[in-house]
């Protein structure tokens, strides 16, 4: 279930009942602790994501001369 209120939108998660006891017993705040696994689940996969892209970018990059490219920015600034 995802509820939108103001900039956020609820998520619910159903765990076993012994489970929300001991988040209570130990005073764990359940919405803060999913809010920074969620956050970091995705900051990991957008990294791994991004690691994937490079990857396949190597091939095409390695054929250009750092020359070429330091070439390029100092056209580029010129223009500006």
């Amino acid at each position: 279930m995802v509820v939108i209120l103001g900039k956020y939108v609820t998520i619910s998660v159903k765990v076993p009942p012994e489970l929300k006891e001991k988040i209570k017993k130990l005073g764990i705040k359940p919405s803060k602790l999913m809010r920074k696994a969620i956050e970091e689940e995705v900051r990991r996969r957008e990294v791994e994501r991004i690691k994937g892209e490079i990857e396949l970018m190597k091939p095409i990059l390695s054929k250009i001369s750092i020359e070429e490219v330091v070439k390029s920015i100092k056209e580029d600034r010129e223009r500006r």
